[in-house]
C-alpha cells in the first residue's frame, strides 16, 4: 500500500502499532517502538508475547491523543493514514486499548477496516470458515466500514473463495470431502454467514506484485462513502449524546454547588445585620462580603460610641432629661447626712 501510494505522489502516513516487530519493510512516520519496549515490558511485568504486546498497546494507548493531533495536522498532506496493527487478532481486536484507538480514529476521521487474509492457506473449507469467522467477529466489534483483502494472489486465485461465498451449494460440496466433527460446525456456521456475505466488500491482491491494488482503493473510496453515509451519522449522535451528558452531569454538579452555598449564606443571615445580604445570591454574597463586613465592623466595632450615640439622642428627649434632673437630686440628698 505504501509503495503504491508513494507511486502515484500521493505519500500515505504510516503508523506501526506493533510493538514486536523486528523490522518495518517500510518507513513509519509514528513507530510505537519509539515509545514502548516490547522486551522491557516483558520482563518487568513478568510476561508472555501476547501478554508483552496487550501491555505495550495499553500504554500507548495513554498517549494516543497526541497521535491523534499528529493526524490531524497532516490531513492536508495526506490523504491516507495507514496503521499496521498486531497480526494477532485477538491482541488489538479485544483488547482495551484496540477499542480506544479504533473508536478515537473513528469519531474523527473516515475510518476503515481491512482484514487481510492468506488465500493460499484458505483452500481447506474449514481454515476458510475459520478466517471468515474471525472477520465476521471483528466487523461487528468495530461498526466499520470492512473491506477483506485476500493476499498472495500470484500464488494461487482467489476465485474458488469468491465462490464459495456466493454458492452455498459449492462450498458444501467442498465439505462433503471432510468427515469430522468440525465438518458439520462448519456446514452449520456457513449458513449463518449468508448474510455476513451479501454485503462483504471482497478484494483479490498480490503484495508481492501489487495486482489488484487499484481494485482495492476502488473498493477503499465505497467503503468511505458508507462511512459517510452511514456511520459517521451515528458517531456525531454518540458524540452528541455524550456532550449532553457531561454537560447535564455539569449542570447538576452546578446546581449541588449553588445549594451548598445558599445553604452558607441562610445560615449566615441568621446573624444580626445579615439581613440585607439575605436577598443576595451567593456569588453577590461573595463579592459584597468585604463591604458588608467593613460596614458590620463601623457599626459595631466600639461599644463606648454606641453609648455615646444613644446617650446623644436621649438628651434630647424632655422626659429623660427630667428623670436625669430628678435622680440627680436623689442622689444629693442621699449623700447628705443631715438628710
Amino acid at each position: 500500500l505504501a509503495a503504491h501510494l508513494h507511486g502515484q505522489r500521493c505519500p500515505p502516513y504510516v503508523i506501526n502499532l506493533d510493538p514486536a516487530v523486528h523490522d518495518l519493510p517500510f518507513p513509519a512516520n509514528i513507530d510505537i517502538r519509539d515509545t514502548v519496549k516490547y522486551k522491557e515490558v516483558m520482563k518487568q511485568y513478568g510476561l508472555g508475547p501476547n501478554g508483552g504486546i496487550v501491555t505495550s498497546l495499553n500504554l500507548f494507548a495513554t498517549r494516543f491523543d497526541q497521535v491523534m493531533k499528529f493526524i490531524e495536522k497532516r490531513q492536508n498532506a495526506s490523504k491516507y493514514v495507514i496503521i499496521d496493527t498486531p497480526g494477532q487478532i485477538e491482541v488489538f481486536t479485544w483488547s482495551a486499548s484496540g477499542t480506544i484507538i479504533t473508536e478515537a480514529l473513528a469519531s474523527s476521521f473516515p475510518s476503515v477496516v481491512v482484514y487481510v487474509m492468506d488465500t493460499s492457506r484458505s483452500t481447506n473449507p474449514i481454515t476458510f470458515m475459520s478466517n471468515m469467522l474471525y472477520a465476521c467477529s471483528i466487523l461487528y466489534k468495530t461498526k466499520l466500514p470492512f473491506i477483506v483483502v485476500m493476499n498472495k494472489t500470484d500464488i494461487i486465485d482467489h476465485s474458488f473463495a469468491i465462490e464459495w461465498m456466493q454458492d452455498f451449494e459449492t462450498f458444501q460440496d467442498a465439505l462433503n470431502q471432510e468427515t469430522s466433527y468440525v465438518s458439520n460446525l462448519t456446514r452449520s456456521m456457513s449458513l449463518v454467514l449468508d448474510e455476513f456475505y451479501s454485503s462483504l466488500k471482497v478484494v483479490g491482491v498480490s503484495a508481492v506484485l501489487g495486482t489488484g491494488l487499484d481494485d482495492f482503493f476502488l473498493q477503499l473510496s465505497k467503503a468511505v462513502d458508507e462511512y459517510e453515509r452511514e456511520y459517521r451519522p451515528e458517531y456525531e449522535r454518540l458524540r452528541n449524546t455524550l456532550e449532553k451528558a457531561q454537560n447535564k452531569q455539569k449542570r447538576e454538579q452546578l446546581e449541588h454547588l449553588w445549594k451548598d452555598m445558599g445553604s452558607v449564606c441562610v445560615q449566615g443571615n441568621t446573624l444580626p445585620g445579615y439581613d440585607d445580604a439575605s436577598a443576595m445570591g451567593p456569588s453577590e454574597l461573595i463579592l459584597t462580603r468585604g463591604t458588608l463586613e467593613e460596614e458590620e465592623e463601623e457599626r459595631e466595632s466600639d461599644t463606648d460610641d454606641v453609648d455615646h450615640e444613644v446617650t446623644e439622642e436621649s438628651h434630647e428627649e424632655p422626659a429623660f432629661r427630667n428623670f436625669m434632673q430628678e435622680m440627680q437630686m436623689k442622689y444629693q440628698r442621699s449623700s447628705n447626712p443631715n438628710e
